[in-house]
């Protein structure tokens, strides 16, 4: 079960470099360089099918020293993970509003913006994901208003085949879900962790 209004899943990493490379070498898929963040990131992206993607974010390596707040956390990181994942509901502030009526705060909608290699500035809004390398199984919520999703580009591709997340507490997980009216399969585990499995042109690939 994969939601249809998945957007896009967060893969964070402490070496973007290092990570893509991996990726690569895994897959048989190089991802492309997406652009840079206020707070020091930078990110590579691969597609999953027309309307989805992966992106893997890590510390910028052009990024000034004194700028890399965010990037700080995922340097900290002992190896990549899959952090986090987003969808886009048709209207933002109506989710956002629907999901505290349910008892689920998933935050203001804040602009976010980056630059692409190229030059070009890209502007979102989103509810805040502020703690980049800690894994979070309940979405953020994204809309992408008159920019062109990054999915449109042109990416290289792989297959989503699953995703899913354990939780100590499934039916806590399963209620802050359904106040946002979004389907992940969740089971049971120690730990909170988000699985997903590609399907490239070297088999089958497994993120967690």
């Amino acid at each position: 079960m994969i939601d249809p209004r998945l957007d896009h899943l967060l893969y964070a990493v402490p070496d973007l470099t290092a990570a893509v490379a991996e990726f690569g070498r895994r897959t048989g898929v190089t991802p492309v360089a997406g652009g840079s963040h206020p707070g020091g990131t930078a990110n590579y992206l691969v597609g999953l099918g027309p309307a989805a993607y992966l992106e893997i974010i890590g510390p910028d390596p052009a990024a000034d020293p004194a700028t890399r707040r965010r990037a700080a956390e995922l340097e900290l990181l002992d190896v990549p993970r899959l952090a986090g994942w987003a969808v886009h509901p048709d209207d933002i502030g109506k989710a956002v509003r629907e999901a505290r009526d349910q008892g689920y705060d998933p935050g203001d909608v804040e602009p976010m913006s980056r630059r692409t290699p190229d030059g070009r500035l890209l502007e979102w809004r989103l509810t805040r994901w502020d703690e980049p390398a800690r894994v979070d199984p309940v979405p953020f919520l994204i809309d992408w208003g008159a920019t062109p999703h990054p999915a449109s580009s042109g990416l290289p591709q792989v297959s989503l085949v699953a995703f899913g997340a354990t939780h100590p507490d499934p039916p806590e997980l399963l209620a802050w879900l359904g106040a946002l009216r979004v389907e992940l399969d969740v089971q049971a585990g120690a730990a909170v962790a988000l699985r997903a499995v590609l399907e490239s042109p070297l088999g089958r690939v497994e993120l967690t």
